[in-house]
Formats: structure tokens, sequence, C-alpha cells
């Protein structure tokens, strides 16, 4: 069904219209209860929707619209295990890595659970001997260091849940991440670390991934040049549902755990792709994470419409990309844990729903996801902030603030916390040109400079967010967080129509680099390209030759 046909999204265009010149301290002095009636809590999560450019009104049409589009019947779809992903036809059951203890889930008739409590224990097994000790490098000494070599959702999703909950963090374990085929990332990451107190880490579901195997490679010779052959099978580990291939790499089969078709790369931070948290955490806090991903599993299923925290999300950023012309989001954690959220989330929402073609293959008919940008605490108001409070773009923002700190200095983390209340109330309320008339007047600025001042102090307002609030950056708030924004990103591709679970778009590029590579050696044959192409591969190779 195109949404943009139905009655229900003209009901929604006609009240965009209407609160289009409205304000949102119009809003509140209309509402004064609309602070306390926009709230929702999943958790240890509260949430404030009350910044938003909508009332009651839009609130309902907008529910309506999402009930017309079917969200209620994709999203049981989705927890059946139906191949929801119809390109790749498969499933996507991420929703079932983190499921309790009872839970049943099937794919094509099968319960998955056991497997994925099997490969889950295999894990927290492995995670135990690396944090105890007990499993030792080539010479006898206990690991240290660990290097997780993989790209995209196998690299961002464990790298910012690790960082995110580095206050739990083994104290003598230490973690980092290499995605980048720039041999630069991997030199970076290996300096200064002992090949015998070192394990290494790759994620590839088929272990054929160019860029992670090319570091994979690298990164072993390293090994081999310290420890011999034999120490491979001691410092690698492959998170891979190739068993062969890793074995054929040098790593033992105890030491390869895999996942599942039905495990999307952005979703599989719950899966095996999540060990080096487990290793940095350890099981029994990896088990909480996924716990406060399944609170909000069951809230999703449970909660009405009009009060489900992901539906509400992803129906307010419909709101603003479709019917205010927003084109980007801005995600803005005052909490530095969490400063890979950001680009986590871009990766999340851009590539799930970054289409332009519906899951029946037309052409979609309205704008489809937004670009998802941001980072974190106070630097951003010394970069960006300007343009959010007074540039001619509308930007919505996430505002994600942790009420207590894991390392209270003075009062720094107060005064962070007031950081994020103050640009949230700036974004919203904004200044008046009489208020800064007043204030500039008041400090004996008169004539020409006044009008000048006056102009360049006035900020419109009326810029809407979202605040969430934590009592602590914990495993099982990250997992809440993690998963409102999953579902979210799930709920605004089924009103649009397009399959949040596949990305095409990426492979063209990959097929290309494959072809490319052996063009840039000299004396190699250059393939049929467009002439710009042909021209850089051309100037590629001169430039090196001259280096040599």
């Amino acid at each position: 069904m195109d949404a943009t046909r139905t009655p229900e999204w003209r009901a929604v265009r006609a009240h965009a219209e209407r609160l289009d010149d409205v304000h949102l301290r119009d809003l509140f002095r209309a509402d004064p209860g609309r602070a306390e009636r926009l709230q929702l809590q999943v958790g240890d999560v509260e949430i404030d929707l009350s910044k938003h450019r909508v009332d009651d009104a839009a609130l309902a049409a907008l529910v309506e619209l999402a009930e017309a589009s079917g969200v209620a019947p994709a999203i049981e779809r989705m927890f059946a295990g139906d191949h929801l992903n119809t390109t790749e036809d498969r499933a996507v059951l991420h929703v079932a890595l983190r499921a309790g203890p009872d839970a049943r889930f099937e794919v094509d008739g099968a319960d998955v659970m056991p497997d994925v409590r099997a490969v889950r224990a295999r894990l927290a097994a492995f995670a135990e001997d690396v944090r105890s000790g007990a499993h030792v490098g080539f010479d006898g000494r206990p690991i240290h260091d660990v290097v997780h070599i993989g790209i995209g959702g196998s690299d961002l999703g464990p790298k910012m849940a690790t960082q995110a909950l580095s206050a739990y963090a083994h104290e003598r374990l230490r973690v980092r991440f290499v995605s980048n085929v720039d041999p630069s990332d991997l030199s970076e990451a290996l300096a200064g670390l002992d090949p015998a107190t070192t394990l290494v880490i790759v994620a590839s579901k088929t272990f054929t991934t160019q860029e992670t195997m090319a570091n994979a490679r690298a990164a072993r010779a390293w090994l081999v040049a310290a420890g011999g052959e034999d120490a491979v099978a001691r410092h690698f580990v492959a998170l891979s549902t190739n068993v062969d291939a890793a074995a054929a790499f040098g790593v033992p089969p105890e030491q390869v755990f895999g996942f599942w078709d039905w495990v999307g790369g952005r979703y599989s931070v719950w899966s095996a792709i999540g060990l080096p948290l487990m290793l940095s955490v350890g099981p029994e806090r990896f088990e909480a994470f996924l716990a406060g991903a399944e609170q909000v599993d069951r809230h999703l299923r449970t909660a009405p419409l009009a009060a489900n925290a992901p539906v509400l999300m992803a129906l307010l950023g419909v709101w603003y990309a479709n019917f205010f012309e927003a084109e980007t989001h801005a995600v803005l954690p005052y909490d530095h844990d969490l400063v890979h959220l950001p680009a986590y989330l871009q990766q999340a929402d851009m590539e799930s729903n970054g289409k332009s073609v519906t899951t029946d293959g037309r052409p979609v008919t309205t704008t489809t996801g937004p670009i998802v940008w941001g980072q974190p605490g106070t630097n951003g108001q010394h970069a960006f902030y300007q343009l959010l409070h007074q540039g001619t773009r509308l930007v919505p923002v996430d505002f994600l603030v942790a009420a207590r700190s894991h390392r209270p200095v003075a009062d720094q983390h107060e005064l962070l916390i007031a950081n994020a209340l103050a640009q949230a109330e700036a974004l919203m309320v904004g200044r008046p040109e009489d208020e800064a008339r007043s204030e500039l007047a008041a400090q004996g600025v008169s004539g020409a400079k006044l009008d000048l001042l006056a102009a360049a102090k006035t900020f419109e307002g009326n810029r809407p967010s979202s605040f969430f609030l934590y009592p602590q950056s914990t495993p099982e708030v990250l997992g809440t967080l993690i998963a409102l924004y999953e579902h979210k990103i799930f709920v605004q591709g089924v009103i649009w129509g397009v399959n949040s679970f596949d990305q095409m778009g990426v492979e063209l590029g990959k097929v290309l680099a494959s072809r490319i590579r052996p063009e840039l050696d000299d004396g190699a044959a250059i393939g049929p390209h467009d002439a710009s192409t042909r021209a850089l591969i051309e100037r590629v190779r001169a430039l090196r030759g001259d280096a040599r």
C-alpha cells in the first residue's frame, strides 16, 4: 500500500498545514499539561516528547496513519519470523537474540532458540576463560589486548557498545577496533601490542568480506612473525558461519561462533558479533544488555500505538521528513560514553531506510530515510549548534542524558546536564526580537547598532527535540536505547513501504572495487570504465610509480 495516497496521509498533511505557523511556546501556553502528558517510559529510559510541533489532534492523525499503514500487523509478522526481507527472502528476527529463557521463535517452522542459546553459552564460556586468564597465548601468559576486525555493523555495533559500557570494562583487557582497509587503521590498532598477549577477533559472516579479510591476513602475518603458525589457534577467533574457511585460516572450530542469515549486520550486536562487549563487561552484564532490549520488544508488541515509544518516535520522524521537509536528524548524546552512538545510528537508519523503491519494486512517492548525524556533549555546541538555532534548515534533535556519571568530578556532570537542558529549551523557546532589544538597550546599545545586534541575537525557536533521560549508562539502559531506535527505523520503513533490511546500494561499489583493484597494478589491462574513472586509474598508477 502507498501510504501517501490514503486519506490518513491527507489528514496528517492538513494538520501540518494548520500547525505550520504555530509556535511551540503557543502550544505550551494553550496546553499547560503537555509536558506531563507527552512523557513515556520504557525500562529506565524516560522520553520527553513535549517539545515537538504537534498537538493531540495531530498525534491522533499520525497514529491513524500508522494503523492504516499496517504497523501493528507488520510488528507481529516480524516476531512470527515471516520473511520481511523480501529481496533476500529472509526472516528478520534479531529480536530472538535477546529473548528470555522461555521464548520460542520460529523461522520456516523451526524453533531457532535452542541454537541461539547454545551459541550464547559457548560465547559466555569462552569469554570467561579469557577474562579469568585460563585462555593463554602462545607463551603461556593471559590475554591483555583484544583486536576486533570487522566492518559496517560488525564493527560499529560492538565498538559503540564497548565504549558505551567502558565503566564496566575488565581491568586487564583492552579492546581495539579495526574496520578501515587503509593499512593505517590496523597499524594504529596493533601499535604497542604484544602478539603473545593479543587476541584477534575476525567478524565476517561469510569469512570473505574484502576489507575485513585483508586486515585479518595482515594481523595473522603480524602474529605468525612472532609466534609461528601454531600460534594462530590460540590467538584468533572467528565470528562467522563459514567454519571451513575459518579452519583454513587456522581458527579451530571451538573458536568459531556463528550467527544466522536472519540477523542483519546492523542488527548483529546482540549475536556473536557482540563478543568484544562480552569480553569487556562479562557475560552477566551482556545478559543485562540483552534484557534491556527485550523489554522494548515487549513494549512494542503490547503498548497501544498511541502510547508506543518506538511508534511515536517513528511517526514524529515521518512528520518532519514528509510534511516539514526536514532532511536530517541530529543525535546529540550528552554522555561521552555514547561517543559512537551517532555513527552507529547513522548506519542503522540510513542503510535501512535510504531506499527509493518500495517492497514491491515501485518508485517511492515521498522522502524516505533522513540523514542522521551528531556528536556528543558540549563539543557540538561549539561546532554546529549555530545552524540548529539560527540556520534556515529544520533539524529535529534527540538529546540523550544520564542523570549520574560513572566518573564524577566536582560539579562537571551537573554542568553537562545543565547544558543539555538549556540547549533543548533554547531550541524550543528561542529569543524574540523584543527581548533581544530590551537586553541590548539595558546595556546602553542604541541606534543602528541596536538594530543590527537585535537582528543577530534573535532566535526564532520552535525547533523540535526529544529528550531521553536515564539514571546512568548501564547495560540495561544501553540495550533499551538501541532497541528503541531499531524499532523506530522499522516502523518508519513500514509506513514508507520500503524494505528496511536489505542494502542493495552497498553492493555495486563492492563489485566495481573488485574489478578495479587488479587494474591498479603496473602493466595490467584497464577494463571498460567511464573516461573519468579510467583517467584516475592511470593517474594513480603514475603516482605510485613516481613514489618508487
